[in-house]
């Protein structure tokens, strides 16, 4: 096997350089695009009401929304296997700005849509946006990556991964309010209530391509990649596309069918603006994941690892307290309310804290404990109903935060000039969020959505075999090569 080019990427993954700056400035990118992708959980009952759709056709948002990362990043490997890899070319700062403004072009075709009331154009506009969050990523999480020594890649990713589970936390507290309520007041009725929402995304991506077309960040990674179709003679990396895609898939699927499942009076009847709440508390679940993985994998003293990975999930459950204890209605504070709500949450996050001291510090072994423990979650609530299946799907969000940055991470890790070809594989195989909940819809319409939740369950079956197994199969022979 041919031995990997090499590029200004790997002098910076050997070094002790950490660039602060330009990470904390990709954090708010971060931040961004998760509080906008997790906007599709609320446009899903939304739009199935508005225009009475069944679960299958309303679960097109996903597809139109991932279905533009794969041709997307279908795009940009075809380019870079025939021309050489672009963002070598035009570096990671301008292919951010690309994908910003073609992501405010999307959202601004919300605006025709909602006068129009046309569900297909709806459509049009989320993959629009899908477009540009495809070079986003593809230019975004590879950069992360070689910000600092290859060896806390993960830990990197994990915690600027952990900065967009603060966008889809917050996300659906702003989207359910704004759309199921305050817009619904003002007279904007159905799918018009998205008007404004999506205008205001449409203005803050076009102030921030500004923002990143002026700053200066280092032109760390880009190096002179040649045509070709490298990234595709490596097994890990091809295992670790189908594991993106699991991965995606089923934290797509689950997420999708929150608000619904919670809806149904076997689990917990609830109306769509309190089912969107724990839409929120499932992408929250992420984000404590993630900052504990960016503790758990980082070189920090073993001493302050363990209070690290004490102290971040009593303050985020903190935050989580005082959102929930506040009473919109009342103007004030209920303790005893929020406490009555997230009381049941404490096991899983205890539950967290063991399974990331299994983990033991190591990318593959982590991925394969929480990945396993989806599984289980998912099989109790496909069986059992009430409080118990609503907080096995609810605490899917905790569990799946790792996933993410450490399949990337493994796929990545080695990979040289090649690492934005493998991104832009990796982020093709995002496809699976488009595929896998139309399928899990489908089965949901014929047979129930509890039994819907199989889907997700084999891809995080899959998952788990990548932590195992799949990230080091022909990693021996590329390594000697």
């Amino acid at each position: 096997m041919a031995s990997i080019p090499t590029s200004s990427s790997t002098a910076a993954s050997g070094s002790t350089q950490t660039y602060r700056g330009p990470f904390s400035i990709m954090t708010v990118l971060f931040f961004m695009w998760g509080f906008m992708t997790v906007f599709n959980d609320i446009l899903i009952p939304r739009f199935k009401d508005a225009f009475t759709l069944d679960y299958y056709h309303a679960m097109f948002v996903q597809l139109a929304f991932f279905g533009a990362y794969f041709i997307g990043s279908l795009i940009y490997f075809v380019i870079s296997a025939a021309t050489g890899d672009p963002i070598a070319k035009i570096g990671y700062k301008n292919g951010v700005v690309i994908g910003l403004l073609i992501s405010a072009t999307g959202s601004a075709l919300f605006w025709p849509a909602a006068t129009k009331l046309s569900y297909p154009l709806f459509l049009g506009g989320l993959f629009v946006v899908g477009l540009g969050f495809a070079m986003l990523q593809i230019a975004a999480n590879p950069y992360v990556t070689i910000l600092g020594p290859e060896r806390t890649a993960s830990s990197r990713l994990n915690l600027a991964q952990a900065f967009n589970s603060v966008g889809t936390t917050v996300g659906p507290l702003i989207g359910g309010y704004l759309i199921f309520q305050y817009f619904a007041k003002t007279g904007a009725h159905g799918a018009e209530s998205v008007k404004m929402p999506y205008l205001i995304f449409c203005i803050m991506f076009v102030i921030l391509a500004g923002v990143f077309f002026v700053i200066r960040l280092p032109h760390v990674g880009e190096g002179d990649a040649k045509p070709g179709i490298g990234a595709l003679k490596y097994p890990h990396v091809m295992l670790g596309v189908l594991a993106i895609f699991m991965y995606v898939g089923g934290e797509v699927s689950v997420g999708s069918a929150i608000i619904n499942f919670l809806g149904q009076k076997s689990v917990a009847g609830m109306d769509p603006v309190e089912a969107s709440k724990y839409v929120s508390l499932f992408w929250g679940g992420m984000l404590i994941g993630r900052f504990m993985g960016a503790v758990e994998l980082s070189e920090m003293k073993k001493a302050n690892k363990q209070i690290m990975l004490i102290v971040v999930p009593i303050l985020c459950f903190l935050a989580f307290m005082l959102l929930r204890s506040w009473n919109s209605d009342q103007h004030q504070f209920d303790f005893a309310a929020g406490w009555a709500i997230l009381k049941n949450y404490l096991p899983l996050l205890g539950l967290c804290w063991v399974l990331f001291q299994f983990g033991q510090a190591l990318a593959g072994r982590t991925l394969l404990i929480f990945g396993s423990t989806i599984v289980i979650l998912l099989a109790i609530s496909m069986i059992q109903g009430g409080k118990l299946a609503m907080w096995c799907i609810v605490g899917i969000g905790l569990f799946t935060s790792i996933g993410w940055p450490n399949i990337f991470s493994l796929a990545l890790d080695g990979m040289g000039v090649l690492k934005s070809q493998v991104s832009s594989l990796l982020v093709m195989a995002i496809l699976g969020g488009a595929l896998l909940p139309p399928m899990q819809g489908w089965i949901a319409d014929h047979h129930g959505l509890q039994i819907s939740f199989i889907v997700p369950l084999i891809a995080y079956a899959y998952v788990a075999f990548y932590g195992a197994i799949g990230h080091k199969v022909g990693r021996q022979a590329k390594l000697e090569a």
